[in-house]
């Protein structure tokens, strides 16, 4: 079964605010766009961070082979309790999913 980061070209995560992250998945063509778009699954991302799958937003581009997720920030930005403030290592995680 192939994982994410082995079929897209790139992928980032940031900073949206002190309240959310977002991810996003370049595909690089769009034979690489539709097979992430139909194999990863907003429930994969949910497990993978512990979240309700309700909350993650999913924006899918197909004109620019891009899929987007925004979720909630499991602890505030800049909190004691924040281990990432800019939200830069969630891309890592996001990129061993298993594509199904």
């Amino acid at each position: 079964m192939a994982r994410l980061g082995n079929i897209a070209q790139k992928i980032r995560s940031k900073n949206a605010g002190p309240f959310w992250l977002t991810i996003d998945i370049f595909a690089g063509s769009k034979a690489a766009y539709e097979q992430i778009n139909a194999g990863l699954t907003t429930a994969q991302v949910a497990r993978l961070f512990q979240a309700e799958e309700a909350s993650i937003k999913r924006f899918a581009l197909p004109d620019l082979n891009v899929i987007k997720l925004s979720l909630p920030r499991p602890e505030v930005q800049g909190s004691v309790q924040d281990r990432d403030m800019h939200g830069a290592s969630w891309a890592v995680l996001v990129a061993t999913l298993a594509l199904g």
